[in-house]
C-alpha cells in the first residue's frame, strides 16, 4: 500500500510532463505556417508530383496555366498547379484544350484568361502545407476580378476525396478517370 502511494505522484508528474512536451511539439510542427507565403513559380520539380508527374513544366506554364507554391524560409513546402478555362474538363486532354481556348479568347478580349480556375494537382512536403495552399489560393481567386469558380480535376482516389471534402469542397461530378470538386467562391 505504501509503495503504491509513492508511485502515484511520480506517474502523474510524468503524464503532465509528457502532455506539455506533446503540446509544444504540435505547436512547433505548425509554426512554419505563420511565416509562409504564396508565390508564383516558374517551375516545380515534377518528379515530386504524386498526381500528375508526367506533365512537364512547359505544360504547367503554357496558355495561361500557373504554378503556385507555399514558400517558407526560402524553401517550397507545397505546390498547386492551375489551368484557367471557361468550362469544366473531365480529363487532362480536355484541360489542355479548354485552357488553350480560354487563353486564345482572352488575347482577343481583355487579357483575363478564363472564368474558372482548375486545380489539377496539389502536393505538400510538410504537414499542413496542402490545406494552407488551398486556403491561400482560394483567397487569391476570391480577390480576382475575372475568376468566379475554383474546381479541381482530381484523381479517383480516396485520398483526393477526403482531402477536398475536409477542406470544404463539394463533389460536382465523377468522370471516367477523374472527379471534380468545387470550392464555393463568394465574392465580397
Amino acid at each position: 500500500m505504501k509503495l503504491e502511494k509513492k508511485f502515484k505522484p511520480r506517474i502523474k508528474a510524468r503524464i503532465r510532463k509528457n502532455k506539455q512536451i506533446i503540446s509544444k511539439n504540435i505547436d512547433n510542427l505548425f509554426e512554419w505556417i505563420k511565416g509562409a507565403e504564396l508565390v508564383e513559380l516558374k517551375e516545380c520539380n515534377t518528379n515530386e508530383d504524386p498526381v500528375r508527374p508526367e506533365l512537364d513544366n512547359v505544360f504547367r506554364r503554357s496558355y495561361g496555366r500557373k504554378i503556385y507554391g507555399v514558400r517558407y524560409m526560402g524553401e517550397i513546402h507545397a505546390v498547386m498547379c492551375f489551368a484557367y478555362t471557361n468550362e469544366i474538363p473531365k480529363n487532362v486532354e480536355e484541360l489542355d484544350k479548354l485552357s488553350h481556348d480560354a487563353f486564345l479568347q482572352s488575347a482577343q478580349r481583355d487579357q483575363n484568361v478564363g472564368q474558372i480556375a482548375i486545380a489539377y494537382t496539389v502536393w505538400s512536403k510538410k504537414k499542413g502545407g496542402g490545406k494552407l495552399i488551398v486556403k491561400e489560393v482560394f483567397k487569391k481567386i476570391k480577390n480576382s476580378n475575372h475568376l468566379n469558380r475554383l474546381i479541381t480535376l482530381s484523381p479517383l482516389t480516396d485520398m483526393a476525396t477526403k482531402f477536398h471534402s475536409r477542406n470544404g469542397a463539394n463533389l460536382i461530378q465523377v468522370n471516367e478517370t477523374t472527379q471534380n470538386f468545387e470550392y464555393k467562391v463568394i465574392k465580397k
